[in-house]
């Protein structure tokens, strides 16, 4: 999700074929004949309103022990779109355990080109919300290309920045970080954020590589494993709600910020 002054994108070897998941009205429209020759749509105007008299502190290296990798340049996002990520990762069971409704308002935190975010849209309806964050705008004009070119105008590309995704005050339903939060650079800072943006009963939900898994073949840098992640979220004022074991490579992480008693 941040700006890097050096590239990884070498987690596995990209492929050359790029889509996103495909639904049935994309699938629909391909057997429609065309009737006329379309003007492209206009892209989502992108939130770049940084308050740039806040200073960032520099960053770290280490957090709680826990070496912090550094986050994918935007020249990688076609790795974001591969064609063999649903049969990796089985993306489609992921946005089934999210359980998103109609309606609510749910943050891609660290977005990148819009793989997830897209999909979020269509699950959250034209009466929902999608906050698209990211701190490289580059990332951020091809998501608003792709929203605008399906009609999702209600995903709201924001610039974020490594302390602050700007999301607004106890509105978001769900936050969702995917392979996004071992690359955190200011961990404490975004996470206190974070808990301010959700709504009372709102979730933070992160996937991560399985750090106990030696056979999923990601760079031990780029993997969590579940201690990790409960030491690192439970003195930030999060609470482990719910596990969701079923994905191919990653673990699934529900925290809310309520009273109550871990698992």
């Amino acid at each position: 999700m941040r700006l890097l002054p050096r590239l990884v994108v070498s987690l596995l070897a990209a492929c050359p074929a790029v889509r996103s998941l495909p639904t049935i009205a994309q699938e629909a429209a391909l057997a429609e004949p065309a009737v006329a020759r379309r003007v492209a749509p206009e892209a989502l105007v992108i939130d770049t309103a940084i308050d740039r008299s806040v200073e960032i502190p520099p960053a770290a290296t280490h957090h709680m022990g826990r070496e912090i990798a550094q986050t994918m340049h935007y020249t990688g996002a076609p790795w974001l779109v591969r064609e063999s990520r649903q049969r990796e990762e089985d993306c489609r069971m992921l946005l089934e355990a999210l359980a998103i409704r109609k309606g609510q308002k749910v943050c891609d935190l660290g977005c990148g080109n819009g793989f997830y975010t897209l999909e979020i849209a269509r699950l959250v309806g034209p009466t929902g919300v999608v906050y698209a964050v990211d701190i490289q705008p580059e990332m951020l004009r091809m998501l608003a290309e792709r929203a605008a070119a399906e009609g999702l105008t209600h995903v709201r590309p924001i610039l974020g920045t490594v302390v602050n995704p700007r999301l607004p005050d106890r509105q978001v339903d769900l936050v969702i970080c995917v392979d996004v939060y071992h690359e955190f650079s200011h961990p404490g800072p975004m996470l206190d954020r974070i808990r301010e943006s959700l709504a009372p009963a709102g979730r933070l939900v992160l996937a991560e590589f399985r750090g106990e898994d030696a056979a999923v073949p990601i760079k031990p840098l780029h993997k969590m494993t579940k201690a990790q992640v409960r030491a690192e979220l439970e003195p930030a004022g999060f609470r482990l709600e719910r596990e969701f074991d079923r994905l191919p490579w990653q673990h699934l992480l529900f925290f809310g910020t309520g009273p109550g008693d871990a698992p």
